[in-house]
């Protein structure tokens, strides 16, 4: 499987002009070669000589590349439409590069002992710059393996390196399969087959910084500060990822420790539809993000050649694990008339181990 691992990188005054010149230069580009093939009837074929650009000859080979799949995924959106009902059409309108970016081929970086090495243009000629990195041993531990594309981009006037890494992993041999439930309350609960259970995560936390945040909105949003706002968005949804991170990443810890080599979550169409929530925490779960946390607990797994299987959520949180009855939980207790009683979402991750597998590995239909 194929993850992106992103560094900050420490440029100089000189090293940051090259880097904005040769990251608008590379937009421009990619946009201008979107623009003339769509606009050509016949069928184009581009090499770097055909390419009028100030950049080195493989980062051009590079913006074919990226324009020609822009196009190609928009012909196919053109298609798809064209199909549909006319009331049911919508405008298409072509993908075009905005923020500043540049992107290398693997053979055209280097990367050794905290240094990166890629070519720019300094006075017209294609010449290696230098780069120092920082890094955790995390970070450098994920760049083990096949290297692929170099992407520079810049972020809170910091400039960030992202590199792809091609990892294979080796699959766990074992039967130990455990089922994993994901809330609000409780942001993911994990019960193996033999029922060993585990609760993770703080939901009372982040239903408090959300509040937080929505209060400092709509105080902004009087004062009409929409610039304040957008900061504000970013900053919730750099803290929400962080959590799904380190969730996904006590799963999986809990799930090498017990020998784990399967793990079963919902399929999360219209989780938003069926899950278990109060009015008071429907605003909540609206603005959740189940999929970035099976996301993050699919590829965390596939790392440590842990198997990811999606199952039909239907009756998860209702059905007895004992008797198979249906029973609703009473706040968060779940008690059957045939004895067995439990944590109601415990029932939903014993019954998600037993539950259909869906077709398919996609996490939404």
């Amino acid at each position: 499987m194929q993850i992106t691992v992103k560094f900050n990188i420490i440029l100089t005054k000189e090293q940051v002009q090259l880097i904005e010149s040769i990251s608008k230069e590379y937009i421009h580009t990619v946009n201008s070669l979107v623009s003339s093939t769509l606009q050509s009837e016949e069928r184009v074929k581009l090499s770097s000589k055909d390419v009028f650009a100030n950049m080195p000859s493989a980062v051009k080979n590079q913006s074919i590349r990226d324009a020609k799949s822009i196009c190609t995924k928009y012909k196919k959106a053109i298609k798809a439409n064209s199909k549909l009902p006319t009331d049911k059409q919508k405008v298409i309108n072509v993908a075009t590069l905005k923020k500043p970016v540049c992107i290398w081929n693997n053979q055209n970086y280097s990367l050794k002992d905290g240094i990166l090495s890629f070519p720019v243009i300094i006075d017209g000629k294609s010449q290696r710059i230098q780069t120092r990195t920082i890094m955790t041993d995390y970070q450098l531990k994920q760049l083990e393996g096949h290297l692929g594309a170099l992407r520079i981009t810049k972020k809170s006037n910091k400039y960030i390196a992202q590199i792809s890494v091609e990892k294979v992993s080796h699959i766990v041999k074992g039967d130990v399969v455990m089922g994993v439930d994901l809330g609000l309350k409780v942001p993911a609960v994990a019960v193996t087959d033999s029922g060993k259970t585990f609760f993770f995560g703080n939901g009372r936390q982040n239903k408090y910084v959300k509040r937080k945040y929505k209060a400092k909105r709509k105080k902004l949003g009087k004062a009409k500060k929409l610039k304040v706002i957008k900061k504000l968005d970013d900053k919730e949804q750099r803290w929400m990822t962080d959590q799904d991170h380190k969730v996904s990443r006590e799963i999986i810890n809990f799930a090498v420790n017990n020998n784990v080599s399967d793990i079963r979550l919902e399929k999360l169409t219209n989780i938003r539809n069926t899950a278990r929530t109060s009015r008071r925490n429907e605003k909540n779960l609206h603005t959740w993000s189940f999929y970035r946390l099976a996301q993050f607990i699919e590829y965390k797994a596939l790392l440590k050649g842990i198997k990811v299987e999606y199952v039909d959520p239907k009756y998860t949180s209702q059905i007895c694990p004992e008797c198979k009855k249906l029973n609703k939980a009473r706040d968060r207790k779940y008690k059957c008339s045939c004895g067995f009683k439990t944590h109601r979402d415990r029932v939903g991750a014993i019954n998600i181990i037993n539950a259909p597998v869906v077709d398919g590995k996609s996490l939404l239909a």
